[in-house]
């Protein structure tokens, strides 16, 4: 029998909810539960597929090929889990079920409400898919008193009354402000979003109060008292340097040891916390550095690559430095004055990303990168501009493109409108809506023999997770391994190009793929090992 936990926030957005939830699950995981985290966005949109990243970060891509929340790398980065299309589910989805429900008449003439179709269609949601878990950690998007997530707050409300004693519980994520003119923390916005939690009638056993300084005993005890919580749930969520020290520190403050006892779970023994501790400490101590700079489209909001960012600093962790990021405006990025934005680092990314705009910068980044000799890594996009800056200037091809941009002479780069997945033929047409027509999740990768791919991987097939409707043309591949590139990485069945290298370079490679939504901090992807351990021998060479 799964247990249930539920995540609200208050007060204000961006607390850490998500982050919360990986924790916890990495907690629950050392104590020897198997869990699963899920997320419920309020948002209207089906899934974040087709959001600017500039409105909702990345979108994150499942094995199964579900577009979701960023939150769910939180999730995989922080205890292992693979994703699923069932652990993330929106208020459009939702809608979208009942009404395609109504549209067939499965409710038999009935009058169509939020209560209780709405909320069932949630509880279900909730409720299914969860046979491999022992405790199901539930992610509420938005804050308390946001209307679109009303329902899903209902829902979890029904679920208290219909699950059994002691198979769910609530922790509520707020805030505990410092007002640095009373030189004081406030409690206050913390009772009042309890008390609109109160209002739509859960109660919730753990509060996890986010502060930047120590909340005092006296504090917590009224915190407890006005929110009818015991004092010991009343957990305090200290800012720390690293969100990876975020298990240790709420184990210290006895997180996961209130929320075993809310569930009525044993709570005695103690997690071993060596390897998260081995980690924070090569963070705080790392025996070098190294520069890498990303050329993207983007680098305004910092979780559009969230992902990435976090994959670097995992292959940095693998290599015992510390990895500076320089984020570079594509559009900023001309061949004029790229020596003075990238003179001192030591690798250049160019990760994926959609649309005309920014991309002749990315090729500008290639450029440089293979004329000064850089460490290179190409990312999706960054890939496809790879193959197209060869097309150009290594083999000559004045029009080399891709049709993404419009009609081209020769379209290096073109919509594929047919592939096959698992044994069956999926389709797409140009004129398809945006939403799902892509290559979505894990697909098969055939690495060549004795390629840096395969130096890299140590095997010759790998499984990674793909997002985008281009593909570099299988048709110029004879033309463009002429003059140096190599096509190390494909499809199994030969007519996809998934990773590309350039022998005699010190480092350069790109990948269809993204092979950030598959690194950990406990176990960083070899590609990012492996690119960082170049750009670290390229710095020995300044």
């Amino acid at each position: 029998m799964p247990r249930y936990v539920f995540i609200t926030g208050g007060v204000v957005s961006s607390l850490g909810k998500g982050l919360a939830a990986a924790a916890l699950g990495s907690l629950l995981q050392l104590r020897g539960y198997r869990v699963r985290l899920r997320k419920l966005d309020p948002y209207l949109n089906v899934d974040p597929g087709t959001m600017s990243p500039y409105q909702h970060g990345e979108v994150y891509v499942t094995d199964d090929g579900a577009e979701t929340d960023l939150d769910l790398g939180h999730y995989e980065r922080f205890t292992g889990v693979p994703a699923r299309a069932t652990d993330s589910v929106s208020a459009g989805r939702i809608y979208w079920s009942v009404l395609t429900r109504e549209r067939r008449g499965d409710y038999l003439g009935g009058t169509v409400q939020v209560i209780p179709h709405v909320t069932n269609a949630i509880k279900e949601f909730v409720l299914g898919d969860t046979d491999d878990a022992d405790i199901v950690i539930c992610e509420i998007g938005g804050t308390v008193g946001d209307i679109e997530g009303l329902p899903f707050l209902e829902a979890i409300r029904q679920l208290g009354n219909e699950l059994e004693r002691g198979q769910c519980a609530y922790l509520h994520v707020t805030l505990v402000p410092y007002i640095a003119s009373a030189q004081e923390l406030k409690t206050k916005p913390t009772q009042h979003s309890v008390a609109a939690l109160r209002g739509i009638g859960i109660q919730p056993d753990i509060l996890l109060c986010r502060s930047e300084r120590p909340i005092e005993p006296d504090a917590r005890r009224k915190i407890a008292l006005q929110c009818s919580v015991r004092e010991e749930a009343v957990i305090p969520a200290l800012d720390v340097r690293s969100i990876y020290e975020v298990p240790i520190s709420y184990h210290h403050e006895g997180l996961d040891t209130q929320l075993l006892k809310a569930l009525g779970l044993p709570a005695d023994e103690t997690p071993d916390l060596a390897a998260w501790k081995k980690l924070n400490e090569r963070l705080r101590r790392p025996e070098g550095e190294v520069t890498v700079a990303v050329v993207g489209k983007y680098t305004g909001m910092a979780d559009a690559y969230k992902s990435l960012n976090e994959a670097l600093n995992h292959g940095g962790i693998a290599n015992n430095v510390r990895v500076n990021l320089r984020w570079i405006d594509a559009d900023a990025f001309r061949r004029g004055d790229a020596s003075e934005a990238v003179q001192d680092v030591n690798a250049i990314l160019v990760p994926g990303g959609f649309g005309e705009r920014g991309h002749a910068g990315k090729i500008d980044a290639v450029t440089f990168a293979r004329e000064k000799q850089l460490p290179f890594l190409g990312i999706c996009f960054g890939m496809q501009l790879a193959c197209v800056e060869a097309a150009r200037n290594l083999a000559g091809i004045e029009g080399a493109s891709s049709t993404e941009f419009g009609p081209c002479p020769d379209p290096i780069v073109g919509l594929l409108t047919e592939w096959e997945r698992k044994g069956v033929v999926e389709r797409r047409s140009a004129e398809a809506d945006l939403g799902g027509t892509m290559r979505l999740g894990a697909y098969p990768c055939a690495i060549a023999e004795g390629s840096l791919a395969e130096k890299v991987y140590g095997a010759n097939e790998v499984s990674e997770r793909h997002r985008h409707r281009y593909e570099v043309n299988i048709n110029y591949k004879d033309e463009l391994e002429k003059v140096g590139l190599r096509f190390s990485g494909m499809s199994p069945d030969g007519q996809l190009p998934e990773i590309v290298e350039l022998p005699g370079h010190p480092w350069f490679m790109g990948v269809q793929f993204h092979p950030e939504l598959k690194s950990q901090p406990l176990n960083p992807h070899p590609l990012f090992a492996a690119f960082i351990k170049a750009a670290l021998e390229q710095s020995r060479l300044v």
